[in-house]
Formats: C-alpha cells, structure tokens, sequence
C-alpha cells in the first residue's frame, strides 16, 4: 500500500507517514526519496493474476493536492501532471475522460505510476517544474536544444560586483539576465550596458586581484580601498571610461552600488527613471563647470538614444508585457517571446519544444510558461499566451510570488498586444524554419516516415512516389476528382491531376466516381503517357471500404497490382486488401503524419477545382435567369464591367448607367446578384464544415 503524506500540524510541511519522511517542493535531491510509491509498486511481487487493475490502485489515491508521475514497465518515468485533487484527475487518465490526444498512447504505455501529496496547489506548481526537470519525461513539453542558454549576470554576492556572460548553473547570489538565444546579442548588450554606466567585467584580472584581497579580509573593505588608492594597477577599462577604477581605489562600494543599482534597471529594461537620473547628472556638472563629466554622461545618453531608435515603440504605453507565441508543425513547435519594457521591445527570444502537434495548444502554452519563467528573473507584469489556461490562476500565483508584485495572464483578441502576437508567431514559424534547415528535420522525418510505412503496408521497399485520389461533389453536381503526388514523402505539383466525373449522378456516389477515375489514370495510354509520370509505389484514397473496394476492382480489370490503401477520416485508418483489420499507425508517428498531409492536400485540391467549376457555372447562368437581360443587354454589361467580379461589386446606381440598361432591370440585376453572393457564401460555409464532398 502506498504511503500518504500529510502536512504536519507543527512545520506546515508535507509529511509521508511511512515511506517517505518529508517532500520539500524545490529540493532535487530529495525528489526521490518524497516519492510515494504507488499500489502498483508494492503489488510488482505478487502474481500477475492477482494484481490490481491502475482502476483500482487511482482509486486508492488520496484527494489531496500534489503530483502523479506516470511510468512504464521498466520504471521509467512517462508523464508528470499536478492537481488539486489527484484521485479525480489521476481517475481521468485511466477512465480516458481527459480527451487529449496523448492520453490513449500515454496510459497504453504505462505500468505504475508514483504520486506526491503536498499542502497546496501553489507547491504542487513548484514540485511539477522541478520533477519534469529532473526526469525529462517524453510526454511532458521540453525544450527540444538541450543546450543551457546564455545570461547576463551580475555577482551581487561581491563588494565590488560584476557583470559577465555565463552559461553557468544559477546561484543564489548572482541575479541573472535572459535567457538570450543569441550569443552575439548577450556579449553586445555588456558592451553596451558597460559604455552607459562603468561597471567591472568578471574577466578583469584586476577585479579578480581585489575579489581576492576582500575575500581575505572581509572585514577591513575600507583599508582594502585605500590600499588600492595607494599602490593599486588601473586597468585598461578604467583608462577608456568602461571601468569605475576599482583597481585604483577611485570609487567606494556606496557608490559602485548605485551603479550596479542603475545597469540592473537598465538591463531589465526599465530606462525611463535612469535616463532622468543621467540627466539630472549633466544638469547638474554643467552647473558646477565640470564639462568633461557632463561631456561623460552626455555620450551615455547618445548610448542609450541610439538603442532607442532600433527599439521601435509596440505598446501607446510604457507597459512591461512578455508576449508569448507559438508555430507548431508535427512533433516539434517554435516559441518566440517578445519581451516589452516600457512599451519597447527590448529583446526577442526564440526556442524550439519537442512537443507539436502531440499536445494540445493549451498544454504547451502552459508547459513552456513553466519552463520559461523557472529559468528567468526577469518577469513583467503581464503575460500575453495564445489561449486560455486552465490552470492560469495557479500559474498567476507562483509567477506573483516570484515577481513580488501581481503577475497575470491574459490572451489578447484585438488591438496592440494582438498585433504584437501574431508578429511573434510569425517570428516562431521563420525561427522554427531555420531549425529545420540548420538540423536536416523534415529530410529525416521524411525518410522516418517512408521506412515506417514500408514495413506497416508490408511493401517490397519505400514508396517514393505515393498518389492520392479525392472526390468532391454536391449531391452529385459538379462532381470532380483530384490526383496529388508527394515523391520523396514532398509534394510534386507538377504532377497534380484534375478530373471532371463524367458519370450522371442525381446523387453523390463515391463508389462509381472512384472506378471512373482510376480507370481514365490507369489506362495503357496514360500509363504511356509521359505527363503522368512514373507508376506508383503506393496509392494511397481518401475514404474507407467502399473506396478501398472499388480500386481494387478497377486496377484488377486493367492487370495492375498497385499497393493501395484507404485511410478513413474518423479514426485515421489505413484499410489495406490483405486484412480485415485496418492498419493503425502511431499516433504522433511519421508516417501518420505523411499520410495525414497527402490525404489533405488531396482533399484541398478537390475542393478548389469543384469551387471553381461551380462558381463558373453560376457566373454563366445568372444573367440568362434575370427577366429582361437578353443577349444584347448581357454584352452591353460585360463591356461596360468587363468581368462577372466587377458585375458584382457594382452599385445599383452604377448598373444603371450602363446605356441600354433600364432602372427597373437594373434593380433586378442588382438584387439577383446579392442573392447569388448570398448563396455562394452560405455554400462555401457548407463546404468548411465538410458537405462539400466525401
């Protein structure tokens, strides 16, 4: 039986009686041993016959707030959630109510699963972000660049403290600037930072010299300053103005924290008070004739005009918001972060997550939020995400406390902040693009794909050249066919077909349109036909059995044995004729994905040449059905509009200056033609919820 933890009366901690002694939220080294081993670990000795169902051993789960981890046969951990109540949310997983796509893959592979109670919703925040760290679960969303991004920090633990680049593991008594995803734009900012208020460099050996000294003798800061003032080496920083003169004793610590206190506003992009600061400082040397200071501070203003002017103004006000998007393609998503100080973008981050299409939106929106501000002390007021968050108030909440004013989350629908949103999606997707050049993604995923489906459809080897056939109709009006090519798992538009169906339907009949189709592409002709390109490796329709069942039927009285398979639209099934049972490829997989992407396109192209086709017809059929536009008045109309577009566009007013034209046939023009809008639009909206074709 698993242990439970419960929060003792006296430390207000969460305790476990039994197992575990104590879990402490924020303490990796004592994850492990604050896990609560769950039923299922305990019933691992019994016989198999007589183990309790993951039904069962949830049901014994506690109510109490905290954290379940999900894990495979070998113990290896698969998932990590929170929840208020973990017996409810933990009875979702294993009932499959949680409608997630990930779900039914995730609780297919899972064997066990721990939990960890803990005393609020807050500490089960906490406790997820650093057991995701730890584990790096393959269900979770992650960073898909292990790499440890670049910072800016300064060593507020020193007398005298410094500003560096680093990549190094956070300490408590250095704060930290980023992350930056840019190398270049890091070390440039410490230049920049360095040329607006002197401040010693980590890297100084100089600096290093009188860290040493003051280490040695904390307590005599003042005699260490002297003796610098005495005998002390400037370096070359000081003799160029990027250095406050540490090394020579020429500034005490009360005055190198006000310039610390200054590049840290400045670096959390908050310039408005510093600017009024440096200004009142010129003011003021000028007053007292000292020019060469004023002169000083004047270039540090031109610094900071300078970065003024590339930082363009997004925001009417100087507001401090973290605008936040997303580009997701297949299993990898781009996240671009617009960071807003004072109404300026002050700079742009861009990370690429292993998780895509596999979770849902609101899932990686809430899982990068997480990873993001655990790494960064650099918060703003307001978060700007792509979608509502259900555990936002959660989120709020620990954001609030590590920011120390009121944190909150909102998505923008209109206005500023929107606009700013989708330009940092646009930045994700070009950001994500770059990724996939750079690492050869899509050529991998590709090959991935072609390789999975030779083995899952039993072909002799990968198809290269995959063909996909669609019908589209409208009860059996303007009936047409579509043949997409993908060579090479890439879509080949050039080898692109368009049929119209000959067959008289009075009513939508996939069974004879896909025997017409197949029979015109695959004649002896067109298979001599150099146009149509190679014969397929794979032939691939968009539907299920009756589909499947008419090619077969069709490619058996012409003599070709062409792998063919029909990938049904509800479950994404890939109906093969040497089974009964459809084939189902992985969730998330490839060549899931590959198919999926054929099957669309196919559908896509349909619908365009069946929009097409109806739209001229209508065009050519409207003006005959108004009383009083004969021959003579319909060629008086195309002179004067010179296309059906402009016809439309037209005033009533505007119709009837056309000579020849009268105000009475004018307005029934005028009215004929809004109607016709009026039903192409509502035909249109038909075709988008999936009427216009099967």
């Amino acid at each position: 039986m698993a242990s439970e933890m419960r929060e003792n009366p006296e430390e207000g901690k969460p305790v476990a009686v039994g197992e575990a002694s104590v879990a402490a939220p924020g303490d990796a080294e004592k994850l492990d041993a604050a896990l609560v081993q769950a039923p299922a670990a305990a019933a691992a000795a019994r016989d198999a016959s007589s183990a309790p169902s993951l039904a069962e051993q949830v049901a014994l789960v506690p109510t109490d707030p905290g954290c379940y981890l999900w894990k495979d046969a070998k113990g290896n951990v698969l998932y990590v959630g929170k929840a208020k109540n973990l017996r409810a949310r933990m009875r979702q997983y294993v009932q499959l109510t949680d409608e997630r796509p990930m779900v039914p893959r995730l609780m297919a592979a899972t064997a066990s699963f721990d939990y960890v109670v803990v005393g609020s919703e807050h500490e089960a925040l906490v406790l997820e972000i650093n057991l995701i760290h730890q584990y790096r679960p393959p269900f979770n969303v992650d960073l898909k660049d292990d790499k440890s991004y670049p910072y800016i920090a300064l060593t507020k633990g020193d007398v005298y403290p410094a500003i560096k680049y680093t990549r190094e593991r956070h300490r408590p008594d250095t704060r930290y600037f980023g992350p930056y995803t840019d190398a270049r734009a890091a070390r440039a900012t410490i230049d920049v930072v360095r040329k607006v208020m002197p401040l010693c460099v980590a890297t100084c050996a100089e600096w290093k010299r009188v860290r040493r000294q003051l280490e040695a003798h904390p307590e005599q800061t003042d005699v260490v300053a002297l003796a610098q003032a005495e005998s002390g080496r400037p370096c070359f920083d000081y003799h160029v103005g990027r250095g406050p003169g540490v090394c020579a004793g020429c500034i005490t610590p009360e005055e190198y924290a006000t310039h610390v206190s200054q590049v840290e506003r400045f670096l959390a992009g908050h310039r408005g008070e510093f600017v009024s600061e440096l200004k009142a400082e010129m003011a003021e040397a000028a007053a007292e004739l000292d020019f060469e200071r004023a002169a000083r501070v004047k270039r540090r203003l031109a610094v900071i005009d300078g970065l003024d002017d590339k930082q363009r103004v997004v925001l009417g006000s100087a507001q401090d918001v973290d605008v936040i998007s997303f580009w997701r393609e297949e299993t990898i998503a781009g996240a671009c972060v617009f960071v807003v100080r004072e109404g300026r973008v002050s700079r742009t981050c861009e990370f690429v997550l292993d998780k895509g299409l596999d979770v849902g939106e609101e899932e990686l929106a809430s899982g990068f939020v997480k990873r993001y501000y655990d790494q960064t002390s650099d918060l703003p007021l307001e978060v700007c995400v792509p979608v509502e968050l259900a555990d936002a108030e959660t989120l709020e909440g620990w954001l609030t406390a590590r920011r120390g004013r009121v944190v909150e989350l909102h998505v923008p629908k209109r206005g500023q902040k929107a606009h700013l949103a989708e330009m940092a999606r646009n930045n994700a997707r070009h950001y994500l693009a770059r990724y996939e050049l750079r690492t050869g993604y899509e050529d991998k995923r590709t090959n991935e794909a072609l390789l999975q489906l030779e083995s899952a459809l039993a072909l002799d080897e990968p198809p290269m050249r995959i063909e996909c056939f669609d019908i589209s109709t409208i009860h059996g009006k303007h009936t047409v066919a579509s043949m997409v090519v993908f060579t090479a798992g890439k879509p080949d538009k050039s080898q692109y077909r368009r049929f119209k169906i000959r067959a008289e339907l009075d009513e939508a009949n996939d069974f004879v349109s896909m025997s017409e189709v197949l029979a015109r592409r695959y004649a002896p002709e067109r298979m001599a036909d150099e146009r149509f390109g190679a014969r397929p490796d794979l032939l691939i329709l968009d539907g299920g059995k009756p589909q499947l069942t008419a090619a077969i039927e069709q490619l058996g009285k012409l003599g070709l044995d062409i792998p063919v398979a029909g990938l049904a639209k509800s479950d994404e099934e890939l109906f093969v004729p040497w089974d009964e049972m459809p084939v189902v490829l992985p969730s998330g997989s490839a060549s899931l994905y590959l198919v999926k992407r054929v099957r669309d396109e196919a559908h896509r192209f349909a619908i365009t040449f069946h929009r097409e086709l109806r739209d001229k017809a209508m065009t050519v059929s409207i003006l005959d059905e108004i009383p009083g536009v004969g021959e003579k008045r319909k060629r008086a109309l195309r002179r004067a509009f010179g296309s059906m577009k402009r016809l439309r566009e037209a005033s009533e007013e505007d119709i009837a200056a056309v000579p020849g034209i009268p105000a009475e046939v004018a307005r029934e023009v005028y009215e004929t033609l809004r109607a016709w809008d009026a039903e192409l639009d509502s035909s249109r909206e038909r075709a988008a919820d999936g009427d216009d074709g099967a």
